[in-house]
């Protein structure tokens, strides 16, 4: 069923032509990016990118010729690509996740990058029983067909919230009671030594770069792994996964 379901998103994700681009936005679609044409001019083009400044919406100029391999329709210098979920409202999701009688678990992700290893991050999220995952609007992985596909269809089970930054997030979610647990080498606790039984969220950073230092003065607590071999670090999702089961054998 998973799989149907991606071939019909293959040619239903994206929305090409300037005016077609900005009809869906007014529409309320969940625009996930839009790339324009290097150097395109004209007032529909302004009306565009003023429209995306004003809607907070991640777009990217690229040549020509990166628009041509993302369809072979008459584009006119812009695509679109569409979320295939819809996104949820951060203060929403987290007051309706505190009346209930659970222990709440949010996950961050600080510009993580990679579709695949944000997929299985869903995915393992869905199967820890995480109450939503939170990313930024721009520059993080977008939901699309990988992302669903390694996911194993999660996307469709988990929440997630986009903000406009991590750390409006962080505040709110700490004013809400909720502790915000960093994954980090930057300490000297691991995950054996922090706790997980209380309402908390746990920050996981980009692939190259980590979390963000500015982020990372921000939180509660911090955790590390216990790492043996040679290798410095784990694969973020893989990681992430971790931090996740740790946080359910506490609870269990």
């Amino acid at each position: 069923m998973v799989f149907l379901y991606l071939c019909f998103m293959e040619n239903s994700t994206q929305i090409f032509g300037l005016r077609a681009i900005m009809e869906a936005i007014y529409s309320g679609e969940t625009i996930e990016k839009v790339f324009i044409q290097k150097g395109l001019k004209g007032d529909l083009y302004n009306e565009l990118e003023t429209l995306l400044r004003k809607e907070n919406i991640s777009s990217t100029y690229v040549p020509i010729e990166k628009l041509n391999r993302l369809t072979n329709k008459n584009h006119q210098g812009a695509v679109a690509q569409i979320s295939p979920v819809a996104f949820h409202d951060l203060e929403e999701l987290v007051l309706q996740v505190m009346e209930t009688s659970k222990t709440p678990l949010f996950v961050l992700l600080d510009q993580l990058s990679d579709v695949r290893n944000f997929g299985a991050i869903i995915r393992t999220a869905e199967c820890t029983g995480v109450d939503g995952i939170i990313i930024q609007k721009k520059g993080g992985a977008p939901v699309n067909g990988d992302t669903i596909k390694t996911s194993a269809g999660a996307v469709f089970k988990v929440p997630i919230c986009k903000v406009d930054h991590i750390k409006d997030a962080m505040f709110f979610l700490q004013a809400s009671g909720i502790k915000v647990i960093a994954a980090t080498e930057k300490t000297d606790h691991t995950i054996y030594d922090v706790s997980f039984k209380e309402p908390c969220a746990i920050i996981m950073g980009s692939e190259g770069r980590g979390i963000n230092p500015s982020v990372l003065k921000l939180v509660d607590d911090k955790a590390k792994l216990p790492l043996l071999g040679e290798i410095e670090s784990l694969n973020v999702s893989v990681a992430c996964g971790v931090f996740l089961y740790e946080a359910l054998r506490q609870r269990l």
